[in-house]
């Protein structure tokens, strides 16, 4: 191999090493929650629970709505077939 391709393939390599360490540290370093996180995290939990809450009411409601347009609609149909009689 000549020099230029010598000097090419050691500057590769030491950019893979250099990449390689550096995306190591990240990924060990981690900083403890701060007590504005932690307090951010229960404000979403409560935020959570309360969507979680309203979902199920309007679920309940939506449920009861079409329940009584079936019943609505069942009655209608017996009535006409009455008529038809």
């Amino acid at each position: 191999m000549n020099r230029k391709t010598n000097a090419l393939l050691a500057a590769l390599i030491a950019a893979t090493f250099a990449s390689v360490s550096v995306a190591s540290f990240a990924q060990t370093t981690s900083d403890a929650p701060t007590a504005a996180d932690q307090k951010a995290a229960k404000e979403q939990s409560k935020a959570d629970k309360k969507a979680a809450v309203a979902q199920a009411k309007a679920d309940k409601k939506k449920t009861e709505a079409q329940s009584d347009a079936n019943e609505a609609a069942a009655d209608a149909k017996l009535k006409n077939a009455k008529k038809a009689e």
